[in-house]
């Protein structure tokens, strides 16, 4: 069956269902509650899959079976408060942080040198009080702001290496990263490559740059392994096959995460039903969750945890790609690049795709730093959302239409016939 539309085009009752649909995907609102909506949905799933992944070692420990949950429910409030505070700062106010952000980063990773602790072999944490937290995940928010803001003012002269890529990334990227290599973390170094590399990408740097950086992390990544036996040992047990057999063996940590998505099956085993967190699985709670996933809720659970980051990834791609603001593109981009990036990593590393390095699952992992830092991220990007054309005065009328309608409510109740009662 088909319908005619006031220009005279035929259309089916099929297509018509779906133009509705469309159109709401085209509201400016649709960026915003697309992030919004995902992230709120990976805190909450991190959240029950952190109870049940840490329940068994917290009793293990001496611990309430909560206790870790406790904590990264803590941190979550904490990380959902700053996240709200940054989504309603105008972009303006961004680009006057970025480099006080990035300045405070470098000294907190410079201070983390003398009075920083190591934990699992790097030594990337600092301890302010009973606080401990990792200042490179707080720099990964400044390298972002500071290359938005310098390719932003100075696009005419992108092309230029004197002008603008070297003085970002010798005197900026190139220190976070000495800095965060001297505390041995590989994971997130590598990370912080893979932001360098969109902000400069989005900016429209020469392609030398990137052949000419391509080479420095090579040899730097290089150095790095042949200098570490355990990273030499992790990187020549990954290749081999023999080693990826071996649950008691360098590979234990692979090889049960492994087990674990074996068990898992196509439907799981239950939600909280894990025999691998029964200290089989190290790190369980944290690096390796995405296997707790797939163990306790099978392919569904894995497959939800893709779809939710590939939403995530579709609305940055969508506030990137529609916005005018040079500053917000290249911003969005790098943020957009970091959070994807280190999801594949972490879940490459659980399938046996790369080696284990180290880096957590965003938003579902356990972690402090990792998820407020995140979610502050998240609240920059809901703030540039905020302001496409349209959307903050949406927004701004939410609220008064809600009142009004919950105002004519009752008069309309009051006016509307009574029943009469049967007899």
């Amino acid at each position: 069956m088909s319908t005619t539309t006031a220009g005279g085009t035929a259309t089916t009752a099929t297509e018509g269902r779906a133009l509705p649909v469309i159109g709401r995907l085209e509201s400016p609102l649709t960026t915003y509650y697309l992030i919004l909506g995902t992230t709120c949905t990976l805190v909450v799933f991190g959240l029950v899959m952190v109870f049940s992944a840490s329940s068994v070692e917290a009793l293990i420990a001496d611990e309430a079976s909560y206790a870790v949950f406790v904590r990264q429910l803590a941190f979550a409030l904490v990380g959902g408060a700053a996240a709200f505070v940054a989504s309603r700062l105008d972009v303006r106010w961004w680009k006057r942080l970025a480099f006080p952000t990035i300045v405070v980063s470098v000294l907190l990773l410079a201070a983390v040198i003398p009075f920083g602790r190591s934990v699992n072999g790097n030594r990337n944490w600092l301890a302010i009080g009973p606080l401990q937290f990792q200042p490179a995940e707080f720099a990964k928010v400044g390298l972002v702001l500071v290359g938005a803001v310098i390719f932003a003012n100075k696009s005419a002269h992108v092309a230029h290496l004197l002008h603008v890529v070297l003085p970002y990334l010798v005197p900026i990227s190139t220190i976070v990263l000495g800095l965060i290599l001297a505390g041995h973390d590989l994971g997130t170094a590598i990370v912080v490559l893979v932001i360098v590399a969109a902000v400069l990408l989005v900016a429209g740097a020469p392609m030398k740059i990137f052949a000419m950086g391509g080479a420095l992390a090579a040899v730097g990544v290089a150095l790095m392994v042949t200098g570490s036996s355990n990273r030499t040992s992790r990187i020549s047990n990954w290749l081999n096959p023999a080693c990826n057999a071996d649950p008691d063996g360098w590979c234990g940590q692979s090889v049960h995460g492994l087990y674990a998505l074996a068990d898992g099956g196509w439907w799981g085993v239950g939600l909280g039903a894990s025999k691998e967190k029964w200290e089989w699985l190290s790190e369980a709670h944290n690096d390796f969750i995405f296997a707790i996933i797939g163990e306790e809720l099978g392919l569904p659970g894995t497959l939800m945890v893709l779809l939710l980051f590939g939403v995530l990834a579709w609305a940055c791609f969508r506030l990137v790609s529609r916005t005018q603001d040079r500053f917000v593109r290249i911003a969005g981009a790098g943020i957009m690049a970091w959070l994807l990036g280190q999801a594949i990593i972490n879940i490459g590393a659980v399938i046996g795709l790369f080696p284990v390095i180290g880096v957590p699952l965003p938003l579902v992992s356990a972690g402090g730093s990792s998820l407020v830092t995140t979610l502050v991220a998240l609240g920059i990007l809901l703030s540039f959302a905020r302001h496409e054309p349209g959307c903050k005065a949406l927004l701004d009328a939410r609220p008064s239409m809600i009142r009004r309608s919950l105002a004519v409510l009752p008069s309309r109740v009051r006016s509307a016939p009574h029943p009469r009662r049967s007899r």
